[in-house]
């Protein structure tokens, strides 16, 4: 099947989005209801509304962002993407990130930053491993309680990272402990969500704020045997 990358202008496209949004995350309550207005608003105004057409033209992935500003200056937020069930697994998701950026660095941005759910360890993947983000700060309980997110940031300009191998025996007992020395150190968590216990999750909240604090940057995120996944850290220059 074929797939086309567009930016959606018309009220009737931020409509079909919004059903999009609220059907791929399951909410009912209308607190979590995505405006289409607020589309409309985004797009005329320097954010990014996109989205991936299918043969039939139904609107199959979505994704919207707008523009932050820090220290450093200017650079694009993505707040959300989301891909309909039955289509996850086509790349989709690249797709919609390739054409945010592409967005972006229209209107001279050259970083974007999201949030994701630390231990979704697929999505660290994505985000550290294929598109080459890196991740700078955590947020604990961003969304309320246990809702603790890693805040990463994509160098739009930079070249697709290098892979390397990853040789770590790593089990159960390495969950939330700190390992590695100098500046490739790692850390240890569950590869399956649903297996992280409290206690678990504040080993590895803490170690996400002891290395993030020292500079460092969460540059890979990898699944091993033994039910396990790590993280690997590296030096960034500009914290």
């Amino acid at each position: 099947m074929r797939f086309r990358p567009v930016t959606l202008t018309t009220a009737e496209r931020f409509a079909e989005a919004a059903v999009l949004y609220r059907t791929v995350f399951g909410y009912q309550d209308p607190d979590y209801a995505l405006n289409p207005r607020l589309l409309g608003a985004l797009v005329s105004n320097g954010g990014s509304v996109v989205g991936v057409l299918d043969e039939d033209d139904r609107l199959v992935a979505f994704a919207y962002g707008f523009c932050g500003t820090d220290r450093r200056g200017y650079y694009h937020y993505s707040q959300s993407a989301v891909v309909a069930a039955d289509q996850q697994g086509h790349g989709l998701g690249r797709l919609l990130k390739q054409t945010q950026r592409e967005v972006a660095l229209s209107h001279g941005m050259t970083r974007m930053r999201w949030t994701y759910d630390p231990f979704q360890i697929r999505n660290g993947h994505f985000n550290l491993d294929v598109l080459g983000a890196r991740g700078r700060w955590y947020a604990p309980d961003m969304y309320g309680p246990g809702g603790d997110r890693l805040i990463v940031e994509w160098d739009l300009r930079a070249e697709p990272p290098e892979h390397e191998d990853v040789e770590l025996d790593l089990s159960e007992a390495d969950w939330g402990v700190l390992g590695g020395a100098g500046d490739r150190p790692w850390l240890a968590l569950p590869s399956d969500p649903t297996a992280v216990t409290t206690e678990v999750a504040e080993r590895v909240r803490q170690g996400f704020a002891d290395l993030l604090g020292k500079g460092l940057a969460a540059e890979s995120c990898r699944r091993l045997p033994n039910g396990t996944a790590v993280y690997l850290f590296g030096t960034v220059g500009d914290v």
